[in-house]
């Protein structure tokens, strides 16, 4: 019998060491991973909807991460989105909710506390 799927989690960042310490994390922890440097790489990329959950960075320099998480629930209603940001403000987490974000965490507190969180979020989806 085959082995699950491992669940698929598509990070963009345009920072390179956030996309790698984070690829190397979350592959760690049992997820297959796709990396992308901005918004629009992502929306570009063949199969760019086929992800269980999306973290993604809020300030980039082509698309800010809440713009970009609209975009995916116009296109991909289910997939939970994360928002990663070293810029919070006061509002931040009102916005994001209102583009269809799961979640918002802050950096550099990235590591067990995301993976704990991604893990819901494809628990909530699928409804387990």
């Amino acid at each position: 019998m085959a082995a699950p799927a491992k669940p698929t989690v598509y990070v963009v960042d345009d920072d390179a060491a956030v996309l790698g310490s984070l690829q190397f994390l979350l592959e760690t922890d049992g997820f297959a991973v796709r990396t992308f440097r901005n918004a629009t790489a992502l929306l570009n990329a063949a199969g760019a909807l086929a992800a269980d959950c999306y973290v993604i960075d809020y300030k980039m320099p082509d698309i800010n991460g809440i713009e970009l998480a609209g975009r995916l629930r116009q296109s991909d209603g289910a997939a939970p989105v994360i928002l990663i940001t070293g810029y919070p403000d006061v509002n931040i987490s009102a916005r994001a909710a209102a583009a269809g974000v799961k979640d918002v965490i802050l950096k550099p507190l990235l590591d067990e506390n995301l993976v704990k969180r991604i893990r819901h979020a494809i628990q909530d989806r699928r409804g387990n």
